[in-house]
Formats: C-alpha cells, structure tokens, sequence
C-alpha cells in the first residue's frame, strides 16, 4: 500500500490527505499487484524515434516468445552434432536427420526434426565470455557485460543495460490490459538466488521492467495471486472501492500533484483493468485448453509455462520469456549447466522435456495461423566445451555455440554460420547477442538505430548490432 507521511493537514472535506492516498491504495481494492506494477524510479522516456527498412520480414512479427534453457545448451547434441569426432568430442549420442534435407539435428530431438522446415539455425554464434551471470546478461540485452566472464555478478553499473523486454516496453504500449513484456515463470538466477544482471529495465527506469509472473501452471488450483481478487472480496465489494476510487479521483485537485501520485493512480487503473478485464485474465488461464494439448506441451513447469506463454502472445502481449526452472531431484540442479553426468542428464530429463515442449510450440502456433506473426528464439546464456571432462560432463563454452529462430518472418529450412570439426570455434557466418537482437527487433519493425530515451532524457540506440539477412 502507498503510505506517504506527510503530516495531519485535513482537506476542506475533513478528510486527510494521508488517509485519502491510503484509501486508493492496492489494499483498498483488495488486489495484490505492489511488485507488479511498482514504478520505483520517475522516468522521462519520450516516444520512441523509429525508421524504416529495406530488408525483408520488416515488422512482420508481431509478438517474440523467448524460449529459455538456463544453464546453456549444448550445441553437439542440438544443432551442431559432430558425429565423425572422437568420442569425447561428439559424445554418446548421433546425429539424425531432419524433415529438411542436409540438417542433422541431435538424436535426442526427434521431434524437433519434424519441424526444421520452420527454422533457422544458427551455428557460430559467440559470447567469448564463459560465465553464467555475464554471458547471460550479454543474451539478455545484446551488449557484453563489463568485464568478462564474470561470475555472481548482479545489477549494476555500468551493467545495467535494459532487457530486449524491457525496451520492447519502452517501444510498445501495453495492450489489452497486458503488460508488452512478461517474463515467466520466475526469475534466473545462480545457486544462492543470486540474481543475474539483464532481466530488468536498468537505467531505463523500473517503469519499464517486464512483468515477472513467479507461477507454477501445471499445479491442479493453479492462480496468479497478483491478478486475484483478495479472499472477501467479491465483485460487488470491488465496484463500490472502484467507486469510491473515482470520487476520490474528483478530489485530485486537493491532493499533492507529484509524479509519485500520479504514477500511483496509473498503477491502480491497470490493477483494475487486468482484474475486471475478462481478456487479460483469461490469458493466464491454461486450465482452459484440453487435455490433449496441455498433455502434449508437457505436464511440467516449463512445459505449461510456454502453453502461458501462446496464450499471452494471443491475448496481446508483445515479449515473453519463459525461463526453464530447475527439475527437482535431477543431478545438476535440474538445469543445462551440465558440469557432471552430462549426457545421462541429457537423456533424462533435459532433452525429452525441451524436445516436447519446443516442438509442441511450434506446431501449436503453425496450427493456429500463429507462427508467421510470432517469432521464437531457442537459446540460453553459451554453449558447452568440446571436450567432455573428467566428471563425464561439459563445462561453460562461449567461444562457439547454436541457437534456433522460428516465425515472425524467419526463413525456415536454412542454416547460417559454421563451426570447426569439434564444434568449438566458428569457420564462418560469426554472430554475436547484438546482431540476435537488432533481428529481433527488425522482425517486430524496428531499425537497429531506433532511439529512445533514459530516465534522464539520454537518446538510447535499440542495438548496435546487425541484422542477419540470411535468415530473413
């Protein structure tokens, strides 16, 4: 609740300044929306300055889902197998061929192979850092962390570059009653919640984090508490505080004018409509699929977090990442960070779970007349080393890794860049986090010069990177 201790003074009314901000506080509507809608900082981020390309796919995509693999994927057993290596190079398992001609994918992703005819592979695509924290910041925003492979690090400067989704925010009006960026179903974070740089607005001001939905989708009473009406509170109950909201909004001219209040008021207005809003909240309904295809995205977290994650995307939101979260009970933490046991975790439960859930994406989205306006991004912070170590896994290998695009005017069918024989250093067609995101962002139909503006008034370049023509 907003409290703003600013003495007794009373209104001409008899009633309290302080008690009237209190009385159009988020307690007061019964909703619990304080760490969604917060805008902690004041921004001053004007409409953003945008152009036109001659490139194809320009603006074709109108939504980005971010498919995340924390930890890292491999590129040996995904999108770059090396079957003619030695065995502790290419490791345990085979290559097997796509529905498209001349791409080979893992053996592990049966049916992910089905669906190459939509993808576009990249091969050499580098980080040079090999650090969770830093490398992820770096494929989180495009830009490299300052300094390098640097582990356990947090927000803050000169790291603070915003998030893709933070600046699809600044780009895009929220719609529908949904926030333009969402990130699901929590936070990344190290070992110890030591949470990594990149995932939030930074110095664009916290007005422009995207939302972060802490869920679980695939439990049996699954609810977003922070859209949920309080327990006693019945739509009855909410029209009268909305009521009583109004006339408090008549009554503005005797309250303070600053921008902490009238941020609040927006704030309170997007409670309601996201809790009144039919739309919005049906979105964050995956009760309301079938059985079949909730069964067919996976039964799991991630799984019914990505099923959300169509659902937002339908209902209007612009960004979702869906951050895989940790399998209990599985040697490594659950994770693709896979320094032990690499290719029994692989086996079960990384692969089935990510080959399931991937696939079921893309074939949700094509059937639906989705996926040419909804771009996907495969991807995690690097790759692994060539070289299986002592504790039979990979270690952090940002030198030379893949990641996979689909839709939203995405050439399908196509592999760009190449590694050398071991998977471990690009040959060619080199791409770095910058040009991922200035082809994001080209699809969604903006130019990589676009600007927008800082909390201080700074002119902000989207990205410095280049657009990948070659899978346009």
């Amino acid at each position: 609740m907003l409290s703003i201790s600013d003495g007794s003074v009373r209104m001409c009314d008899g009633l309290r300044r302080r008690e009237a901000i209190r009385v159009g506080g988020l307690s007061a509507l019964g909703l619990s929306l304080p760490q969604l809608l917060s805008e902690r900082t004041a921004g001053a981020v004007d409409q953003p300055n945008t152009g036109t390309s001659h490139l194809p796919s320009f603006g074709k995509a109108k939504s980005v889902i971010l498919f995340w693999l924390l930890g890292g994927p491999p590129q040996h057993e995904s999108w770059d197998p090396k079957p003619d290596a030695p065995e502790n190079i290419r490791g345990e398992f085979g290559a097997i061929d796509s529905i498209v001609p001349g791409i080979r994918v893992g053996e592990l992703m049966p049916l992910t192979s089905r669906h190459t005819d939509k993808l576009a592979v990249l091969r050499a695509v580098v980080t040079k850092d090999q650090a969770h924290s830093s490398s992820g910041y770096q494929m989180l925003t495009g830009v490299p962390h300052e300094p390098l492979s640097s582990e356990n690090v947090t927000a803050k400067a000169p790291n603070l570059w915003p998030s893709w989704g933070a600046i699809v925010r600044a780009l895009r009006p929220d719609r529908n009653g949904l926030p333009s960026a969402i990130t699901l179903p929590r936070h990344i974070a190290n070992d110890g919640e030591i949470v990594w740089p990149g995932q939030d607005a930074g110095f664009l001001g916290r007005k422009f984090d995207p939302w972060l939905l802490n869920c679980d989708p695939s439990e049996a009473d699954f609810r977003i508490p922070e859209i949920s009406l309080a327990p006693g509170i019945d739509d009855t109950r909410l029209n009268v505080r909305r009521d009583l909201l109004r006339e408090l909004d008549h009554r503005q001219q005797h309250l303070e004018t600053s921008l902490r209040i009238r941020r609040y008021t927006q704030q309170t207005q997007q409670a309601f409509t996201l809790v009144t809003g039919k739309g919005a909240r049906d979105a964050f309904s995956v009760s309301a699929e079938s059985e079949h295809v909730r069964d067919r995205y996976g039964r799991n977290r991630f799984g019914q977090s990505v099923l959300m994650s169509r659902r937002l995307v339908e209902a209007g939101a612009s960004l979702v990442q869906v951050n895989w979260t940790r399998v209990a009970g599985a040697d490594n933490n659950g994770t693709w960070d896979t320094h032990k046991n690499h290719c029994a975790s692989l086996k079960n439960p990384l692969m089935p779970m990510m080959d399931q859930t991937f696939s079921a994406l893309l074939e949700d989205l094509d059937q639906r007349g989705m996926l040419d306006e909804t771009l996907v991004a495969w991807l995690g912070e690097f790759g692994h080393t060539p070289k299986i170590n002592g504790n039979a896994g990979r270690d952090h290998w940002g030198n030379c890794f893949s990641l996979a695009l689909a839709g939203g005017g995405i050439k399908g069918g196509v592999v760009h860049g190449e590694s050398d024989a071991h998977a471990a250093y690009p040959v060619s067609g080199i791409v770095t986090p910058r040009d991922i995101a200035a082809t994001i962002f080209h699809c969604l139909g903006y130019v990589p010069e676009t600007q927008i503006h800082d909390q201080f008034a700074r002119p902000i370049q989207i990205s410095r990177g280049e657009v990948i023509e070659a899978v346009l």
